[in-house]
């Protein structure tokens, strides 16, 4: 298998966490890619242009971060990050989308602030993203006691979204007002699937 990823990119993060924990990585050949960059050869593998994007065995190419950790943990019957049973798999996909919604807010705040010419920046966008994201932290922090047990894709998805937070918001603490995350990423941050994965410049 051949992995479109850049090194930042926390959706990547997610994927190649999620592929450790399932014994997979040694299976997948990163492939470094630029999004960014008009004359990456991204946009041949994946009309999105984004990453990451997975081109599996048999030649099929998959993108969106959720479709390609479902399809790995489909790889191997154990352990399993998004339950089968249709409960038990809705309720691990409503907090993976919280987690998730968490990643989308805060990387169009990034686009907004880094990306954007100064000119075309809107403040009122940047605050309805921050907005989204301290909702969902606090969705997070209200239901924390999903995040233990056996592990599925939320810890993984969150885990990535608290780490983002802390390597392109450093200034802004997400931690206050949400003891209960702060203390589970402190351990959850240790795992070796996260340390090998944490963005260069972190």
């Amino acid at each position: 298998m051949k992995l479109n990823y850049s090194p930042t990119s926390p959706y990547v993060r997610k994927v190649l966490v999620s592929a450790l924990e399932l014994g997979l990585a040694g299976r997948i050949e990163k492939v470094d890619s630029n999004p960014w960059d008009e004359a990456d050869a991204l946009p041949a593998t994946n009309p999105l242009g984004k990453v990451p994007a997975l081109t599996t065995d048999d030649g099929q190419v998959l993108f969106d971060s959720l479709v390609i950790c479902d399809y790995l943990d489909g790889l191997q019957p154990e352990p399993s990050l998004i339950p089968r049973e249709a409960a038990a798999r809705t309720a691990v996909l409503r907090l993976h989308a919280a987690a998730d919604g968490i990643l989308d807010a805060a990387v169009l705040r990034l686009i907004e602030g880094a990306r954007r010419p100064e000119a075309y920046r809107w403040p009122e966008w940047d605050a309805r993203q921050k907005a989204k994201v301290e909702r969902a932290l606090d969705l997070l922090e209200a239901e924390a006691e999903a995040l233990s047990g056996p592990l599925t894709l939320v810890p993984i998805a969150l885990g990535c979204a608290l780490g983002y937070l802390d390597f392109r918001f450093p200034a802004e603490d997400w931690r206050a007002g949400h003891p209960k995350l702060a203390a589970w990423y402190r351990d959850f941050a240790g795992r070796p699937s996260m340390r090998d994965t944490a963005p260069p410049e972190a």
